[in-house]
């Protein structure tokens, strides 16, 4: 499961996650091997905001941390987080996945401290702290605003979360459902 900040007020308005074309999700995720089983199933080079509806059949669900709109996520104020963080923790219970990746620390952090009330302080990759059976896992946020990234830092981080969820998933062949929350 893929966890973002919020939705942009774009997003929104077209009704796809990480809509806006400047966002680098879309290129990045299409060039990782994270993407690779949706890309070959919809038989596509690259994946675009108008497939993020397709991505369950592929064992990936997109949500957002805080489901209100903003131009930017700075705008966002810290009660937002409060109120928003232990509903997303119910959704992402009731739908089990085996990882949770949160795209940015401003979701992650905000996730700990009011979903989970962990004090973890987390870096990039796999943290410490589970939700339940749920691995957490911190990838940089693909927002443009995000500038001290590049395109090829995202590809990396998507690569290497898909080899954590493959050393992270039983090796009975059981698959995580990872259905939008």
């Amino acid at each position: 499961m893929l966890v973002g900040i919020n939705p942009s007020s774009y997003a929104v308005e077209v009704g796809h996650y990480f809509a806006r074309p400047q966002n680098r999700f879309w290129p990045a995720f299409s060039r990782s091997r994270l993407s690779l089983s949706a890309r070959r199933g919809l038989e596509v080079e690259k994946l675009l905001c108008q497939h993020d509806r397709e991505l369950p059949r592929f064992g990936i669900g997109m949500t957002d941390l805080v489901k209100v709109p903003s131009a930017q996520a700075a705008h966002l104020e810290s009660s937002l987080f409060r109120q928003w963080a232990p509903r997303t923790r119910h959704r992402l219970e009731a739908v089990k996945p085996a990882v949770i990746a949160f795209q940015g620390m401003m979701a992650l952090r905000s996730f700990l401290r009011y979903g989970l009330e962990s004090r973890e302080t987390p870096a990039f990759g796999p943290l410490e702290t589970r939700m339940g059976l749920a691995r957490l896992y911190a990838l940089p946020n693909p927002s443009p605003a995000n500038a001290s990234f590049r395109l090829d830092d995202f590809v990396r981080g998507f690569d290497e979360l898909a080899d954590f969820i493959a050393r992270s998933i039983p090796a009975s062949g059981a698959s995580a459902p990872n259905p939008p929350a």
